[in-house]
């Protein structure tokens, strides 16, 4: 099945080289080809013999030693690349590779290729956690990268906290599903909704919820990912634009309404994940309400049902998605929005359950289906439930 799939292994300086040989070991098990490249700072842990034996490639250490084959190798082997992995991470490399800097042959080589590029940082807990290390994550993430989080425990400095490189098994099934990954959704039209909306009460205060838009992001980056056309209509959030995603700003569930509404004989999918305000302020005052003696009251009235709408609005063959988030009665409120609605499914989340819910990267679900059928999904990574959003609106278009 790998048999022609050809992996880049670039192995920074760390402790946990060592990993990173049975990384190369897994790898050829299942007959993938390994080509590795180690920084001089790695070779202080790790002879390059051992990486050439395990991966039975040539190990590429310096960019400017004399080369083994007639062509030019940083271009060579960034063109081979169907994936390129970088496992363990310094924070330098991390650093180097976000703010394009290019001065030794893995650097060089990420540069130049145009194949998905996976990396597992590892490195001390407080520099993990450092805000410039951190913003070189969010950055390389911005741009595409994938980035597998590290794990907690001891680590080698006899400190205790996030900075483990992941598990050897863990980095492989990341690069499989990597590999695996294709454009299965490739001529599909999908519309996102994301992150709260906001109501004004006057020009300086406003109602709002604590939506972060993480899931809905997640949604429309691995959508763009697997080959989607992606529309993502996100309320007031700071995170990036997903790469490959055109994205309208909206600020209200009016505003909402009016963005999804133009694209309703565009798309061929409505993923509807933004938690949008059921209410709005009967009026909006034109200057700040100043405070004076007693109490304030505020008369509402309801804003638009954007998912009611669509639901009523659907063409035949076209998959609407609805989310639920719940403090209580979750399955019967969840099947009700479903019926009411007109969904195909619902993606039902308590916010209760720690790990779930706004701000969080992970989420705990139950998606119900309109004949009634639940799958449950128990804790899991925002952008992996994303992806098994996706694959059930695959089957249900009969893309299997």
């Amino acid at each position: 099945m790998y048999k022609n799939k050809n992996v880049v292994l670039g192995v920074t300086g760390g402790i946990a080289v060592y990993k990173a040989a049975d990384i190369v070991s897994r790898l050829k098990k299942l007959c993938i080809n390994v080509h590795v490249i180690m920084t001089k700072s790695a070779q202080e842990f790790v002879q390059p013999l051992t990486f050439q034996s395990l991966s039975q490639n040539y190990v590429v250490t310096d960019m400017f030693a004399e080369p083994k084959t007639w062509d030019v190798e940083h271009i060579s082997l960034a063109q081979k690349a169907d994936l390129f992995l970088i496992a363990p991470a310094t924070a330098n490399a991390i650093g180097k590779i976000a703010n394009g800097i290019a001065d030794d042959m893995l650097t060089t080589t990420v540069m130049a290729t145009k194949a998905p590029v996976l990396i597992a940082p590892a490195m001390n807990t407080n520099m993990y956690e450092n805000p410039i290390v951190q913003e070189n994550i969010r950055k390389l993430e911005a741009l595409g990268y994938t980035l597998i989080e590290p794990a907690s425990g001891r680590l080698a400095c006899g400190d205790y906290g996030k900075g483990k490189l992941a598990d050897p098994e863990i980095i492989v099934e990341e690069v499989l599903k990597m590999l695996n990954s294709s454009k299965d959704l490739a001529g599909l039209k999908f519309v996102v909704t994301a992150g709260p909306t906001r109501e004004s009460i006057d020009p300086v205060r406003y109602i709002t919820n604590h939506s972060s838009g993480k899931m809905g992001y997640a949604i429309a980056e691995r959508a763009a990912k697997r080959g989607a056309e992606v529309v993502l209509i996100s309320g007031p959030t700071h995170l990036p634009t997903p790469p490959g995603v055109q994205r309208i700003d909206v600020i209200s569930t009016n505003d909402m309404y009016e963005a999804v509404m133009n694209h309703l004989e565009w798309a061929d999918v409505f993923i509807k994940s933004a938690a949008v305000a059921d209410y709005r302020p009967k009026a909006v005052a034109v200057n700040k309400i100043k405070k004076g003696e007693g109490d304030l009251t505020i008369e509402f009235t309801r804003n638009p049902d954007i998912l009611k709408e669509l639901g009523k609005r659907k063409r035949n063959g076209q998959i609407l998605v609805g989310f639920a988030a719940e403090t209580q009665g979750l399955i019967a409120n969840a099947k009700a929005k479903v019926e009411t609605k007109n969904l195909d499914f619902i993606v039902a989340n308590d916010l209760t359950k720690e790990g779930a819910g706004f701000q969080s990267d992970t989420n705990i679900v139950t998606m119900i289906d309109k004949y009634g059928n639940m799958e449950h999904y128990d804790l899991m990574p925002k952008k992996e439930l994303a992806d098994t959003i996706l694959n059930k609106i695959k089957s249900l278009l009969g893309r299997e």
